[in-house]
């Protein structure tokens, strides 16, 4: 109680004037940063939030922010304690054996010395911290010890997880490239198989660019001359395969998107903020991560939904309520709970049901 006392009255709030000090500037500058990136790496890449492991990672992640920030503003703001000034011993004959701060006009007691930087004498004084930008000494050793222990973990920790999220990354990226495909092209082959599935088709979607060995799929991006195989326009096909069967799928894909596509009613208003904090803790954290748009959303708005993820949607807004081609589109991601599905499409359309929902 007599730490928090002295934390919440920082001595006229002199104490404050310490965080004006390219030490603690520096220093909380890096922790925000690491602890930001590490949350964010942690909640769009590695371990998926919904998870236990996952949950348990990110308030891992919480605890080791809260507890370096504690004790980093404990030994700042409580500080190592100062002999008060014009102190002298109980006893006047022990004056004898100390020395006599002529700064403080007090006697130096016993583990105390002056600190030219606090132009005070400091108690069991172990140095000066520009980092914290107080000395470090009687009450806040502890506090500063514990702060050099936790810091290195947490970034050992954020280290693991800015390491397992590029190798993630990179381990997709060389899947597909071995396989001669872009990650959209993924994409375009997945919903094809969702399109002859969906249908019952009697047809088989083979991926044109993919030539049959993951030698000749690397020499497609990686050259000894640096320069990528072919002029970007015409790519080498398969056998069997036509040279325009990825784009002819595409046209498929729009069309049967506009069949499947499920029409919702706004029944709350949304802001079209990136990670809205008033629809969600789950929708604020599972925003989409892509550089699309989000598109305000104003009560009794129609939209046409076309994809979705667990907690958001993403679709075109009705205008004027209708479907008339060459109108102006506004299109983008939106929280699932701010929509509801209209009747006539409730029975009828699953569209974004049945899009991934594995976030």
């Amino acid at each position: 109680m007599s730490t928090f006392c002295s934390v919440i009255k920082f001595e006229n709030l002199q104490e404050l004037k310490r965080l004006f000090h390219w030490g603690p500037i520096i220093a909380l500058g890096v922790i925000a940063i690491c602890s930001t990136m590490a949350m964010i790496d942690s909640v769009l890449w590695y371990w998926p939030l919904h998870t236990t492991g996952g949950s348990v990672n990110f308030i891992m992640l919480i605890n080791w922010t809260v507890m370096i920030l504690y004790n980093y503003f404990n030994a700042m703001f409580v500080g190592p304690g100062f002999v008060p000034l014009g102190w002298k011993p109980e006893n006047s004959q022990d004056s004898m054996y100390l020395q006599y701060c002529k700064v403080c006009q007090a006697y130096k007691a016993p583990r105390s010395h002056h600190c030219r930087k606090c132009n005070r004498c400091v108690m069991k004084m172990d140095h000066h911290c520009p980092w914290i930008n107080n000395c470090c000494g009687y009450q806040n050793h502890a506090s500063f010890t514990l702060f050099l222990l936790l810091a290195p973990l947490g970034c050992i920790h954020a280290a693991f997880i800015f390491v397992m999220t590029m190798y993630t990354q990179l381990y997709n990226r060389m899947k597909i490239i071995l396989r001669n495909k872009t990650s959209i092209e993924s994409w375009i082959e997945e919903k094809a198989k969702d399109r002859i599935q969906y249908y019952q088709l009697d047809e088989v979607f083979v991926f044109p660019y993919d030539m049959g060995s993951r030698w000749k799929n690397f020499k497609q991006v990686f050259t000894w001359s640096g320069v990528p195989e072919g002029d970007g326009l015409e790519w080498p096909i398969r056998e069997g395969c036509h040279q325009y069967s990825l784009t002819i799928e595409q046209l498929k894909q729009k069309a049967d998107k506009r069949v499947r596509s499920v029409r919702y009613k706004v029944i709350e208003d949304y802001s079209g903020a990136c990670c809205p904090l008033n629809k969600g803790i789950k929708t604020f954290f599972t925003s989409p991560c892509t550089e699309e748009p989000r598109i305000k959303l104003q009560r009794g708005e129609f939209i046409l939904a076309t994809r979705g993820l667990r907690y958001w949607l993403y679709g075109d807004k009705i205008l004027d309520d209708s479907f008339t081609e060459g109108v102006s589109r506004i299109r983008g991601w939106f929280p699932r709970n701010c929509v509801e599905k209209c009747p006539c499409d409730a029975e009828t359309d699953q569209g974004p049901e049945d899009e991934k929902k594995t976030r």
